[in-house]
């Protein structure tokens, strides 16, 4: 059984000299805080976290881990500037050995890659929410449209 974690990072600050750059603000971080301790609850620990190397992911990704265990993580640029394809290659290319699976970054790539993985009905997910996926499956590799089971929507 693979499990698959879709996050949009909380909500930022407009401050910043650059969209790449902006990092979140306090209602931002505290909303991560909540949705963290709550998911901690039910899923105390991430085998792997794919995160957007954008500030805002980042700081999500930190304060997320503040609460959750999150055993390896990568940041890459490629969820900030790629597309549905892009991060269903990261599904599809993640480690076996991996069964719970975070990955954090934006809108709207995010909301469009959750619908399309479980009921195809499109939920445009706020700064901060977490979205819960299973997938009846023993590699990610056979993960593909359609394939999952949504189990929660955390905002």
């Amino acid at each position: 059984m693979k499990y698959l974690f879709l996050m949009r990072h909380g909500e930022a600050s407009f401050s910043a000299d650059s969209d790449f750059e902006r990092t979140l603000t306090s209602r931002g971080r505290e909303k991560i805080v909540r949705i963290a301790k709550s998911f901690n609850e039910n899923t105390p620990e991430i085998d792997f976290l794919y995160c957007s190397s954008a500030s805002r992911t980042q700081e999500t990704a930190k304060i997320f881990s503040e609460t959750v265990l999150i055993k390896k993580q990568e940041f890459t640029r490629i969820i900030y500037d790629g597309d549905m394809r892009d991060l269903m290659d990261l599904v599809e290319n993640c480690s076996d050995e991996f069964d719970r699976l975070l990955i954090v970054g934006h809108n709207p790539v995010i909301s469009m890659l959750a619908s399309s993985l479980c009921d195809g009905i499109y939920r445009n997910m706020q700064p901060g929410d977490l979205i819960s996926i299973q997938f009846p499956l023993e590699s990610w590799n056979s993960v593909t449209f359609g394939s999952g089971i949504l189990l929660e929507i955390m905002s």
